[in-house]
């Protein structure tokens, strides 16, 4: 990031529609996450994760990326249950335009502190497609440790590919 901009974490608002479809709907970004994340992305999908969002019972566990008061990208994470329940998988996305400034590895730090501090979890996970090395970089700088490569383990867009699996602990 450069000298004066900020970067923080807000709940998602009726507001951030146009940025989020701005930055949502682009395939650099779609083939880098699950395909439940929607390609093309369009005002209809942005209206309903805000909607979806706005809807969740407290805490909070997705927020918009603001950077300097707009909208840029999302991060969340997703509580697991049973005896996993001490475990959340985070996930994260930043607009190509931001991308390479640090932005998305001081928004994990930030919800990684937010999330231990407000459940009640002993770790963190992500998984990353073993093509994104930028993602690898942003889980290392943010505390994350590769705990394994699973091997052929997805397909994305009729490519196979490896998925890695990090994660950071409360202790």
């Amino acid at each position: 990031m450069t000298a004066g901009e900020k970067t923080i974490l807000r709940p998602w608002d009726d507001n951030d529609l146009e940025a989020l479809v701005r930055y949502a709907d682009n395939r650099n970004i779609w083939i880098n996450l699950r395909d439940r994340f929607p390609h093309p992305y369009t005002r209809a999908d942005g209206q309903a994760w805000i909607a979806h969002c706005q809807a969740l019972q407290p805490p909070v566990a997705n927020f918009a990326i603001d950077l300097n008061g707009q909208a840029i990208g999302g991060i969340g994470l997703e509580t697991f249950g049973d005896v996993h329940r001490i475990t959340a998988e985070v996930g994260y996305w930043v607009g190509e335009p931001f991308w390479g400034r640090g932005i998305a590895t001081a928004a994990l730090k930030q919800l990684s502190d937010y999330a231990f501090a407000t459940f009640p979890l002993q770790r963190l996970q992500a998984t990353v497609f073993g093509w994104n090395p930028a993602s690898t970089r942003v889980l290392e700088k943010a505390g994350y440790v590769l705990e394994g490569r699973m091997r052929q383990s997805i397909i994305k867009d009729g490519r196979l590919g490896d998925l890695m699996l990090y994660a950071r602990l409360r202790t």
